[in-house]
């Protein structure tokens, strides 16, 4: 005959199993911290960038299509596209360096 109670378990056995579920559940938290992306400013990185050559490409372009029309209008070839490209490049700049000098929130 057994010198146990029918019904009970070893106290032995819990501990290991108890041991046992502690070590997998450290495991699994090790686990996905080290799959978990590293790079957390990616996104507001991307997002910047973008910005910068939206406002690159819509002060060339803006400043070239108002020169063009300038141009077909006042009748002043190549000087209205000329002033106006200029002009939208130096409004792009002035937004580039705005935006860089801005604080993070």
């Amino acid at each position: 005959m057994s010198d146990e109670q029918p019904g009970r378990e070893p106290l032995g056995e819990d501990r290991r199993i108890d041991s046992l579920d502690e070590r997998l559940k450290a495991a699994r938290e090790r686990e996905t911290a080290r799959n978990k992306p590293q790079v957390q400013g990616t996104d507001e990185n991307y997002r910047m960038g973008s910005r910068v050559l939206a406002d690159l490409l819509g002060g060339l372009v803006g400043g070239a299509l108002i020169g063009l029309v300038i141009d077909r209008f006042a009748d002043t070839s190549p000087w209205g596209l000329l002033v106006m490209l200029a002009l939208g490049i130096v409004v792009a700049f002035r937004n580039i360096i705005r935006l860089a000098n801005r604080r993070p929130d």
